[in-house]
């Protein structure tokens, strides 16, 4: 006999404003066990050192985190001059120093060069696996691999300071860019070199900012519904988005109840006028009932790709 899992079949997606300090799996961790979900998972993590919008899938939401790990992100970051490290961040150890001397118009033209379609080689100290491990595993062994320039896309990269030996930037950025492998080479550019002292997500895909809520702010609902005598999910669950956020920047495909169940069988069916896309998110009947992920074939057909179990 199947174990059933633990927890409460709620789903959705909360938009944790993760702290700095922890990672975003104990964040994940944090989550799960105060909406005593049975399952969660998030849509790419942010450093221990980093804060900011960590969205995190609760049950049935699951199924779509990995539509948001393609989708693009805003930081801002404050790089701190003169001083490189291992890691390209104030936790790695520092491997050069050097005097700082750099004028507003040698950081303009160095930031121009990263805006747009560029090349990047991620950082040893980032989650990419090579033959099934991490490469920060590899580099805390001191151990050197190859990584290949992967294509990225800056499509803002803005100054909103500049004193000293600190800049703060505002970054826009396609997914899997490292925004310390961008300040490590804007510091090498600048020939002093410079290390992230400071990162904070503010956007995930089109996720409000407003929307975000800190774990003490979690914890102090829950103190509220005890004091109150109810349901701590009462205050909890209705801070949770719809499941379909995570996909909502693909074409909606509307169908009927008919069709959504034969869908939901695993059977394709035949759709006219449908949008050109391979991925669309299908919904059902006059609610827009959202049922799953869908692909298109050149034949007008939508065959279930990744569907809701309610």
């Amino acid at each position: 006999m199947a174990r059933r899992g633990k927890g409460r079949s709620i789903n959705g997606v909360l938009l944790l404003d993760k702290p700095t300090g922890i990672s975003s799996n104990h964040a994940l961790q944090r989550v799960k066990r105060i909406f005593f979900a049975n399952k969660a998972g998030h849509t790419g993590a942010l450093d221990p050192l980093a804060t900011g919008m960590l969205p995190i899938c609760l049950g049935e939401a699951t199924k779509f985190s990995q539509f948001l790990l393609e989708s693009d992100k805003r930081y801002i970051v404050t790089a701190k001059l003169g001083v490189r490290t291992d890691t390209s961040d104030s936790q790695g150890d520092v491997v050069c120093e050097k005097p700082v001397s750099v004028t507003q118009a040698q950081l303009d033209i160095a930031l121009d060069t990263f805006r747009g379609d560029i090349m990047q080689i991620p950082s040893m100290y980032s989650a990419l696996k090579f033959e099934g491990k991490p490469l920060y595993k590899y580099a805390r062994e001191g151990i050197t691999i190859d990584r290949p320039a992967r294509p990225i896309t800056v499509y803002e990269i803005n100054q909103l300071r500049f004193e000293g030996d600190e800049i703060d930037l505002d970054i826009h950025v396609s997914k899997g860019t490292y925004i310390r492998t961008i300040t490590d080479d804007l510091g090498e550019l600048l020939g002093c070199g410079a290390h992230v002292s400071m990162l904070r997500r503010t956007q995930v895909a089109d996720y409000p900012y407003d929307k975000m809520v800190t774990i003490e702010q979690l914890d102090s609902l829950i103190e509220q519904a005890k004091e109150q005598g109810i349901s701590p999910y009462e205050l909890l669950d209705p801070l949770l988005l719809e499941m379909d956020t995570a996909v909502k920047d693909y074409p909606e495909v509307n169908i009927t109840d008919e069709m959504g169940d034969f869908i939901l069988h695993g059977q394709p069916v035949q759709v006219f006028g449908a949008p050109d896309d391979t991925l669309v998110r299908i919904t059902v009947g006059e609610a827009h009932t959202f049922i799953g992920m869908g692909e298109m074939n050149d034949d007008g057909l939508i065959a279930p790709k990744r569907l809701v179990n309610l």
